[in-house]
């Protein structure tokens, strides 16, 4: 039998303390999932509490929806459910630092900027760098699979993540994949588990790979006449000896941004260089020849560009912001798309920049309601589908993920193994449920 609201409470406050389970009407609206209110909200301190609250949830049958800072709640679909809010930023400490061994194991709830400055000493970094990222949670990069542009040298965070401790939806704790850099083959669950929303297990611990600072990094940014210089200077620098550490293209209104004359150029490519100051200065040089090669102009570049570069994507709370999976041979066709749907669109605004290496765009479309939102979105996967594009809706306002599915498209067979993997890691549909693609 389900025990009262009070109870329920109580036993959560049992498990994580007088203050940390809470109930009043204040702090569930304030904790509410696109609309949806919980009944209360959680906070444990470790990877044990973690695991009592959500097998106190399992045998109630309320669903889990896990939360770090917050930065990526306006993915995906609305949750079906949203019983428990489970607060994991108290899961704050670093484990087990190796500097020799470039490896560190933390608590889901760090943010950027202390595993920054943990690192700052011995020169390392942990090479993620999506906006916001200073006060996100490192468990939360992880389950939304953010980047930035450093993933043009470093990839991404499964790239980077050697193990995790999870908890199950029963309340078990488990651990999966290594902690050192190699590790013997097997079925990769922290691979599984980015990008999955909290889907399959709510993250409680990480292990990853650090790398080590470059000793002088430089940028080089540079303006185009359009989208087809631009696409011949990125086929020019990947067929090139050339190593950038960031790779970013975007169009004018980017460029505009970063300081540009407003008749600079129609579209503009930042590139960053880390090494030693000889080797960043040689590759600087045969990227100049490279650019003037294709029409393009170098223009002064500050020391903020990056900074300022990802407050670009931080649009306001009715702002759209779309991931726009494409390939490097692309991508002067996916600028070309994106403006199209600018001249077809006029009451919306769309910003494009993205990673030429990987070929992976943002769009930030602001203004228009939540149907024209929509219609873009069409037309952009219509555009991009041609070539095997995707295109997901990162964030957005609830009224724009009704009018649109945010994930997309998915082939018959793909959805049956992700179902098959939500079948084995949450068969009863507690943790997040609804959320990730097709409903899962």
């Amino acid at each position: 039998m389900a025990i009262s609201a009070r109870a329920l409470v109580h036993g959560f406050r049992a498990i994580v303390g007088l203050d940390h389970a809470r109930d009043d009407a204040a702090a569930r609206e304030a904790a509410a999932v696109d609309g949806v209110v919980p009944q209360v909200i959680v906070a444990p301190r470790s990877t044990g509490e973690v695991a009592s609250a959500i097998a106190l949830a399992a045998a109630e049958g309320l669903a889990v929806v896990p939360r770090g800072s917050g930065s990526a709640m306006g993915q995906g679909h609305a949750p079906a459910r949203a019983d428990v809010v489970l607060d994991l930023t108290r899961l704050d400490r670093i484990l087990e630092y190796n500097p020799d061994d470039l490896t560190i194991t933390l608590e889901a709830g760090v943010t950027g900027s202390t595993l920054d400055a943990t690192l700052a000493a011995p020169r390392q970094w942990l090479p993620v760098d999506p906006p916001g990222v200073a006060t996100r949670t490192v468990g939360g990069l992880a389950a939304s699979n953010a980047s930035g542009p450093l993933r043009a040298r470093y990839g991404t965070l499964r790239d980077l993540l050697l193990g995790v401790r999870f908890v199950q939806s029963d309340g078990v704790a488990t651990w999966g994949g290594s902690k050192v850099v190699k590790s013997v083959t097997g079925y990769d669950v922290p691979k599984l588990m980015v990008g999955s929303l909290g889907t399959l297990g709510v993250l409680t611990e990480l292990t990853l790979r650090l790398h080590a600072r470059p000793e002088t990094e430089r940028t080089t940014l540079i303006g185009l006449p359009d989208a087809r210089a631009a696409q011949a200077l990125v086929t020019a620098v990947l067929d090139s000896a050339l190593q950038p550490t960031r790779f970013e293209v975007f169009d004018a209104t980017v460029l505009g941004a970063l300081g540009a004359p407003s008749a600079a150029a129609g579209v503009g490519v930042a590139i960053a260089f880390g090494s030693v100051e000889a080797a960043v200065a040689a590759q600087e040089a045969e990227l100049a020849g490279l650019a003037r090669g294709v029409g393009g102009t170098t223009l002064a570049s500050s020391p903020s560009l990056w900074s300022r570069y990802a407050g670009q994507w931080q649009g306001a709370p009715a702002a759209t912001l779309l991931t726009v999976g494409s390939l490097p041979a692309r991508v002067g066709e996916t600028l070309a798309a994106v403006a199209q749907v600018v001249d077809a669109f006029p009451t919306a605004s769309l910003t494009c920049g993205g990673c030429a290496v990987v070929g992976s765009f943002r769009v930030l479309v602001s203004g228009g309601r939540a149907s024209v939102v929509a219609e873009v979105v069409g037309r952009l996967r219509a555009v991009v589908s041609a070539w095997g594009g995707t295109v997901i809706v990162q964030g957005a306002p609830r009224d724009v993920r009704a009018s649109v599915d945010p994930w997309g498209p998915v082939a018959a067979d793909a959805f049956a193994l992700m179902r098959a993997i939500k079948d084995t890691f949450d068969p009863e549909r507690r943790l997040n449920p609804g959320r990730f693609v097709g409903g899962l």
